[in-house]
């Protein structure tokens, strides 16, 4: 449908109105969203209000949008008073987050481009210079993300030609991709996710610049390059943003995870982290939800693997697993930008490993209480489907969860004697005293 009314489109290219940028007639379906919420309030506060960006193509595609974005003539402080659950947001580029039930609108004011303040490196670092449509069309990163949808006329704004780019699958820089690029390093793995994610061909002349222009991400905040490599692991195309990466030249010393991820997409299936981006793009697809903690701890996985090695031989299997743990501990959530919340919930993943081999006595119980079980034992399933080794234990644990009480104790008590019985510890036996008042002859 899409493709027929797009051939329509452009088989007549007539603009209705010269000042906005060409429109089309092309009703998207937004009704009772909250986005349509926002759009009428400021129509009736006497504003323009456009849907923006990337939800705009998502339904252009027939895909759900994960937000929608909104774009207006009026100043954050104008924004504001307006919508009374609100506030206004960031530095580089203020915007305003407005809060409509339990959904968040993103929403932000035409900018011109005037005025823009950057570092000796070129980086935009201050752009809160407001203008008009045309202007801040001109300021997007990609054609296919400055479509505009007026939903009081149910038309769609194309200043730069994205309709077109669209139909072709194809991702185009707008303006010279090198300086864009110097401008916000970070578009690099935007063009990898998009391109990765639609399906669509990056351009030559966008594509061109990425190889020498990746260095720049180095300079960028660790915590915002975390964001967008998020972005990338949970799109639903981790493997085909992979795929990307390499293709446009992205070298993998620019962050920790980007390596952990290059890595596990140059191994075969039976490599656990490449088998875990497969599952979380299957799950995604299936609408399913993905734990954060749980896919970090199987991509970094490896380095962990590596460090638990080098401690196996100074000590016992779950003293190796917390010394590896401490390693890294510093690193990740300091140096790589990961958040407590999601660091947390990987480090106990990894923790409850070594206790999977207590199968006797209290220890399975315990191990069972707690809140991290599914998780720890969702995480030992997939070690065991590339470790023979471990599949005994890891049947063994799949019964023992199903199990009733009387099966549990009856498993606990016949289970092996791979590791310690729980609640006992091996001692030495206590030598024989001599006895008293005896003496050599």
């Amino acid at each position: 449908m899409l493709k027929k009314w797009l051939d329509s489109v452009f088989s007549k290219r007539k603009p209705h109105n010269k000042n906005t940028g060409e429109r089309y007639p092309y009703p998207l379906d937004i009704e009772g969203t909250a986005a349509e919420s926002v759009l009428k309030r400021l129509h009736r506060a006497g504003y323009q209000g456009y849907l923006v960006g990337g939800a705009v193509r998502d339904l252009l595609l027939g895909m759900e949008p994960k937000d929608f974005d909104v774009a207006t003539d009026a100043t954050p402080e104008e924004v504001r008073k307006i919508f009374r659950r609100s506030r206004i947001i960031g530095r580089r580029f203020q915007i305003v987050h407005v809060m409509v039930g339990a959904e968040t609108i993103e929403v932000s004011t035409f900018r011109s481009g005037g005025k823009v303040r950057r570092n000796e490196h070129g980086r935009i670092m201050n752009d809160n210079a407001y203008g008009t449509l045309e202007q801040d069309a001109l300021r997007r990163d990609f054609t296919c993300n400055a479509l505009y949808y007026d939903c009081e006329r149910g038309e769609i704004i194309d200043r730069c030609g994205g309709l077109a780019d669209i139909r072709a699958r194809r991702l185009v820089m707008i303006g010279n991709a090198a300086e864009r690029y110097q401008e916000d390093p970070v578009r690099i793995l935007r063009a990898v996710r998009l391109s990765g994610k639609l399906g669509f061909e990056v351009d030559a002349a966008t594509a061109a610049p990425i190889a020498e222009a990746a260095v720049l991400l180095q300079r960028e905040p660790v915590a915002r390059l975390f964001d967008e490599l998020l972005k990338i692991l949970f799109s639903g195309h981790a493997a085909g943003c992979l795929v990307q990466l390499k293709q446009l030249g992205v070298s993998a010393d620019i962050h920790p995870i980007l390596t952990a991820m290059l890595d596990s997409s140059g191994q075969p299936e039976s490599h656990i982290a490449a088998d875990a981006l497969r599952q979380t793009d299957r799950r995604l697809g299936e609408g399913k939800t993905v734990s954060v903690g749980f896919v970090l701890a199987a991509v970094l996985w490896p380095e962990l693997e590596w460090r638990l090695k080098q401690n196996a031989a100074a000590h016992k299997s779950a003293a190796a697993m917390n010394a590896a743990i401490s390693d890294v501990r510093d690193s990740i959530e300091k140096g790589w930008g990961v958040p407590q919340r999601f660091a947390a919930t990987m480090r106990e993943i990894w923790a409850l490993q070594p206790q999977f081999a207590y199968c006797r006595g209290s220890r399975p119980f315990r191990l069972l209480a707690q809140p991290r079980f599914r998780a720890a034992y969702d995480f030992l399933l997939l070690r065991a489907a590339h470790d023979d080794s471990l599949r005994p234990l890891a049947e063994w644990w799949t019964r023992f969860q199903h199990a009733g009480e009387d099966e549990r104790n009856e498993m606990v008590q016949n289970a092996p004697a791979d590791a310690p019985p729980a609640g006992k510890r091996r001692r030495r036996k206590p030598r024989k005293k001599k006895p008293s008042g005896s003496s050599a002859e």
